[in-house]
């Protein structure tokens, strides 16, 4: 990301010239804030981190530098995400509700194609838990279809489908949104490729 910031000559008026980042530097208070843009082109101010130089003198606040002098520290106001309730609404819309794998609240449902593999989609359940994902189990009694869409439309990320040939080779069957493509893959395996996958982006 980058930002680009002319600042006038009583040092007191910044123009913004970022969409997401901009600069403004007020009587000995600089401020950092990120803007985010919403899912309709609206701007919206988040997170600031603010350089006040002002109240800790007016405070009275002071520290003993190495020198044994007394010296008036710099005080940071931070607020990581502004308003949390603004923040989370626009990550939704941004997404459609259709969050990736890490941040999703509900990331795996185990479905049992009927009540004959309820055990075993509750045990997959809890060793998707024990590392740290989110899981759950649906043991209603509705056919498998009926499941696979209820719970595409509630757009988790990953259905895990377990019936007789899961339970043989100790495996699940992997469906994610948005693909009709299934994958089986032993669950010691998913465990691993998934955990890898249950951590923030780097991008």
């Amino acid at each position: 990301m980058e930002a680009h910031c002319d600042v006038s000559q009583d040092d007191r008026v910044v123009e913004q010239k970022s969409h997401s980042l901009y600069f403004s530097y007020l009587i000995n208070l600089l401020c950092i804030e990120f803007v985010l843009r919403d899912a309709i082109g609206r701007d919206w101010q988040c997170g600031t981190l603010q350089v006040d130089l002002n109240l800790p003198g007016r405070l009275d606040a002071s520290y003993v530098d190495k020198d044994g002098s007394k010296k008036v520290p710099v005080m940071l106001h931070r607020a990581l995400f502004g308003s949390l309730e603004r923040f989370i609404g626009i990550l939704i819309e941004n997404y459609a509700g259709k969050f990736p794998f890490w941040i999703s609240p509900l990331q795996t449902m185990v479905i049992p194609i009927s009540e004959e593999f309820n055990d075993y989609a509750v045990k997959v359940s809890k060793k998707i838990k024990d590392v740290g994902i989110s899981s759950s189990v649906d043991l209603k009694n509705n056919n498998l279809n009926y499941k696979i869409r209820d719970h595409s439309l509630a757009k988790i990320p990953v259905l895990l489908i377990c019936g007789k040939k899961e339970v043989d080779s100790n495996s699940v069957t992997i469906r994610r949104l948005d693909t009709n493509k299934q994958e089986n893959m032993d669950i010691d395996q998913f465990l691993k490729t998934f955990s890898a996958l249950n951590k923030a982006s780097s991008n």
